[in-house]
C-alpha cells in the first residue's frame, strides 16, 4: 500500500493496445516507472513509441520478470491462457502486483499467479478508450470497477484514485452482470444511433449527425439524473418523452408502419424496426411499472407494436 501511495511501482505493461498504453502513460504521470511494455501489433509497438516513449519493447516474459505491479491487458479471450502460461514457466513473483482490466473476470482468472504468491487485482474503468492522449483527459472522474480479495482491495483503490478516478467495488460473482450493463449501454447506444441515423437519411435528412446530437445529448443527460433517482422512481422512466409515456398508441402504430416499410425498402436498415419494436415494449413496460401510463394504454401500445408486415429479421 505504501509503495502505491509513494509511486515507486515498477510498472510493466502486458499488451499495449488502447487500454494498456493509456494506463501505462497516466500511471507513469503520478510517479511510478514503467520498466517495460509488449505489443504483438504494429498499431501496439505505435502505441508504445506515442505514449510511453522511451520505455523498452519487451517479450512478455521480460516484462513481467521486471515488474513489480504488472498491468494485463489484452483481449479476454487471450487472458487465461496467458495467465496459465506465465505461471506454467515461473514467471509469477510472490508479492508481485499483477492487475487485468477484463470488464467480465474478477480476480478468479488470476488465480495461477496467486498461486505462486501474487497479488491478484481485476480493475476496469468505465470508459471508452481510443488508445491515444484524449483518453488521458477522460480518466480522472470515470469510475473504475475493483476487484480483490478484501485485504488487498485497498491497492487497487488506491491505484484507481492516482489515477483521478473513482474506484467502485464489485464482488467477483458480480462483474458478469456489471460487464453486461455497461455493454448493454454503451454498445447497443452506438447501434441505436446507427440505426436512428440510417432512418434520418432515409427521410431525406443529410447531416443526421446535427439533427441527433443536440437532442441525444439531452436526452442522455435526462436519462442518466433518472437513473441517479431510479429508487424513487419505479420504471427509471422519469425522463422518458415521446408517445409510450403519453399513451399514444396511433403514433407508435404509425412508426411501426414506416419503419417496416424502411426495412421492405433497405434491407441493411431491417434491424431497425426491431429494435424499435423491442424497446418501445420495455418502454411501455417501465412506464406502466412508474405510473406514467395505466394498464389500459399499455395493452394499446403493445397492440400497436405488433408487426404490420413480414419481419425479414425476426423470420430469420
Amino acid at each position: 500500500m505504501s509503495a502505491v501511495q509513494a509511486g515507486r511501482l515498477g510498472v510493466g505493461v502486458v499488451g499495449a493496445g488502447r487500454v494498456g498504453a493509456v494506463l501505462g502513460n497516466a500511471l507513469r504521470a503520478v510517479g511510478h516507472a514503467v520498466v517495460g511494455a509488449s505489443g504483438i501489433s504494429e498499431a501496439s509497438r505505435e502505441r508504445i513509441g506515442a505514449l510511453l516513449p522511451g520505455v523498452p519493447e519487451l517479450e512478455v516474459p521480460q516484462v513481467v520478470e521486471r515488474a513489480e505491479l504488472v498491468l494485463l491487458t489484452v483481449p479476454d479471450d487471450a487472458l487465461p491462457g496467458l495467465v496459465e502460461g506465465l505461471a506454467a514457466t515461473g514467471a509469477w513473483q510472490p508479492g508481485q502486483i499483477v492487475v487485468h482490466t477484463s470488464g467480465a473476470s474478477g480476480t478468479g482468472v488470476l488465480a495461477p499467479a496467486a498461486r505462486a504468491g501474487a497479488i491478484t487485482i481485476a480493475l476496469h474503468p468505465a470508459m471508452t478508450f481510443t488508445g491515444t492522449s484524449l483518453d488521458l483527459a477522460r480518466l480522472p472522474g470515470c469510475t473504475v470497477a475493483v476487484t480483490a480479495a478484501a485485504p488487498v482491495l485497498p491497492i487497487g483503490q488506491a491505484l484507481v484514485v492516482e489515477l483521478g478516478a473513482e474506484p467502485v467495488v464489485v464482488a467477483e460473482e458480480q462483474r458478469p452482470l456489471y460487464h453486461a450493463a455497461l455493454a448493454h449501454a454503451a454498445n447497443h447506444l452506438a447501434v441505436l444511433v446507427a440505426q436512428a441515423a440510417d432512418a434520418l437519411r432515409a427521410a431525406g435528412v443529410d447531416d443526421a449527425d446535427r439533427v441527433l446530437g443536440p437532442l441525444l445529448s439531452a436526452a442522455l443527460d435526462g436519462a442518466v439524473r433518472s437513473a441517479a433517482a431510479g429508487v424513487a422512481a419505479p420504471g427509471g422512466v422519469a425522463s422518458l418523452t415521446g408517445p409510450v409515456v403519453r399513451g399514444d398508441a396511433g403514433t407508435v402504430r404509425a412508426h411501426v408502419r414506416v419503419l417496416g416499410e424502411l426495412a421492405g425498402n433497405r434491407p441493411d436498415a431491417a434491424d431497425v424496426v426491431v429494435a424499435y419494436r423491442a424497446l418501445a415494449r420495455s418502454a411501455t413496460a417501465r412506464a406502466l411499472r412508474g405510473g406514467r401510463i395505466d394498464a389500459g394504454q399499455a395493452e394499446r401500445l403493445l397492440d400497436a407494436l405488433e408487426p404490420t408486415g413480414p419481419d425479414p429479421e425476426e423470420d430469420r
